[in-house]
């Protein structure tokens, strides 16, 4: 359920995140379209007015007087216009501003004349640059002051990721709102099932056990010996189901409360050697690879019952005259546990399948030997209380149920 509540949460966070992003990508594009637009516009504005009134020169490359030209303003922009020579010399200069030729832009026309040979158009990143230009060699150079048009960007793609970062808090604290108001439907009615299965459990473990103190009160006989003894295997076998789901929903109620601090590798070291008697009827060796003295914080019947779970299914499944290795091992931030067994082999479509409640791979083979699909679901909500991770694999013939938990910190 806890899976379902952080993939709904992300799905909603995710999507409305995509939205707010898209909309600010999609507005400072705007922006920045707009601008990109003005300045071309400007640009070839100005070279179209050149072209059209500056067609005729006379030999010495003096202007006409112009005054369409030369009382053209922008209120926008800086624009500046310089007529050049055939030798590219700078003969005039006109500014289409309010605003004075400066040192500045003459240096930087300047620049421009020396680095470029040939006639070009050239407006880069408005983010990053300060002037953007139309050139024509040996007629013109307009050039336009992007320093305001630059700044506006800036200041505006500065405002949006900060509109952002408030927005995604905000985003966050709506998306764990809407995640608890779609998913507590589920929770609630996931709830209500697990309190009846506990409940149920408990109401038919008395009867239950009438019912097997009555038949052992039975007087056996040739004729009825065989209905007896069905009786009785089909009640330890309700006995055994109604245990094990007290078993789960005691799992699914764990409380940190009622964690303490325990030697895990004493734990894990006792239940393997408990297991030995029975991997001895199947010629089965097991063999431990546990570092001493890990502590861990911990419900100690809960672990000793996953440890359990594990050598026994490794156990159930392994194939005779094999050997199951149990590995526990500390690292720098986490404990690891492995059971390998040689065997019965996982398909990799089962990986998840395995855990879930009354699941049985191989329904006559679990039917035969009392299982019901419930171990492994168990032992899933032991880890998942201790805040782990379990996870089921095959490789070469080999399983390995490998179980992570987060180191604690004293």
């Amino acid at each position: 359920m806890e899976n379902l509540k952080k993939k709904t949460f992300l799905t909603i966070f995710v999507i409305i995140s995509l939205f707010a992003v898209f909309f600010t990508i999609f507005f400072n594009v705007q922006i920045y379209r707009r601008e990109f637009a003005g300045i071309l516009n400007n640009l070839t504005i100005m070279r179209n007015l050149i072209i059209q009134r500056y067609e005729l020169f006379d030999k010495d490359m003096k202007p006409i007087d112009d005054d369409d030209l030369h009382n053209r303003k922008v209120i926008d922009y800086e624009v500046y216009t310089f007529i050049l020579n055939d030798n590219n010399d700078i003969v005039d200069k006109i500014s289409h501003s309010d605003n004075g030729i400066t040192d500045e832009v003459v240096n930087e026309v300047r620049d421009i004349l020396t680095k470029n040979n040939k006639s070009k158009l050239k407006i880069d990143c408005l983010y990053f640059n300060k002037y953007a230009y139309n050139y024509e060699k040996g007629n013109s150079l307009t050039i336009v002051n992007t320093t305001g048009t630059r700044n506006t960007l800036l200041t505006n793609l500065f405002i949006s990721i900060f509109l952002i970062v408030i927005g995604e808090i905000v985003i966050y604290i709506i998306s764990r709102k809407i995640t608890e108001w779609i998913t507590k439907p589920v929770f609630d009615s996931f709830n209500r099932e697990k309190e009846f299965v506990a409940n149920a459990s408990h109401e038919l473990k008395t009867p239950l056990a009438v019912i097997m103190a009555n038949i052992d009160c039975l007087d056996v006989n040739k004729k009825n010996e065989k209905w007896i003894n069905n009786l009785k295997s089909e009640s330890d076998r309700m006995s055994n189901l109604i245990t094990k789901l007290l078993d789960l929903s005691k799992t699914e109620y764990l409380k940190k409360e009622n964690f303490s601090e325990n030697n895990l590798s004493m734990i894990v070291e006792k239940r393997a050697l408990t297991f030995e008697s029975l991997a001895y009827e199947k010629n089965i060796t097991i063999e431990t690879n546990i570092m001493e003295k890990i502590i861990f914080i911990c419900h100690k019947e809960s672990i000793d019952e996953l440890v359990s779970i594990l050598i026994d299914n490794a156990i159930s499944h392994g194939k005779e005259n094999s050997k199951i290795k149990v590995n526990l091992v500390l690292n720098k931030t986490e404990i690891k546990l492995e059971i390998i067994n040689e065997g019965d082999s996982i398909p990799e479509s089962e990986y998840e399948k395995i855990f879930e409640r009354f699941y049985r791979n191989d329904k006559s083979h679990n039917r035969k030997s009392g299982r019901y699909g419930l171990g492994l679901s168990i032992a899933k909500n032991i880890v998942l209380a201790h805040n782990g991770s379990i996870r089921a694999y095959s490789k070469d013939g080999y399983t390995t149920f490998e179980v992570k938990f987060k180191k604690n910190e004293h």
